[in-house]
């Protein structure tokens, strides 16, 4: 019998106003037992979270997901860094696009997968100017204009 289509989505909203977006990546995020728990129940927050690497491996930082209500002795630190999993080519891709100047790897949208796993999108992306976000929000303004009418 097919499992039923998970609604958890957890979006960075801020991300998109903050930077520009060049490549997004699908990586898979080491958890513990309550943390998967309290992420299915939509208790996740994405704001301020951005990736690092240590030693090859990148790491998600500040992505808070809280406590499990129901968790006892195996409770977790809600903002502990969690490692992702990227293939090998993506690793290295990625490494070398974050020495460049200016280029950061943030976290857009976590999201459990139709097989149960927790999935976090990624961003290589390029902070915005102020005059960026003020071309953003009018570029919205106009879009929201025309479909009014």
């Amino acid at each position: 019998m097919p499992k039923a289509k998970s609604k958890v989505e957890i979006k960075n909203r801020r991300a998109s106003f903050d930077y520009e977006f060049i490549e997004t990546y699908v990586a898979g995020i080491v958890l513990t037992g309550t943390e998967i728990k309290s992420i299915r129940a939509g208790k996740a927050s994405l704001v301020d979270a951005f990736c690092y690497f240590n030693g090859g491996e990148l790491y998600v930082k500040n992505m808070n997901v809280a406590e499990y209500h129901w968790g006892s002795w195996g409770k977790h630190d809600p903002r502990r860094d969690r490692k992702l999993l990227l293939k090998k080519k993506e690793l290295d891709k990625l490494q070398r696009a974050v020495k460049e100047k200016g280029l950061t790897i943030v976290a857009v949208r976590l999201f459990v997968a139709d097989n149960g796993y927790a999935k976090l999108a990624i961003s290589l992306a390029r902070g915005k100017k102020e005059y960026d976000k003020r071309q953003t929000i009018r570029e919205k303004d106009l879009r929201r204009e025309m479909e009014r009418m």
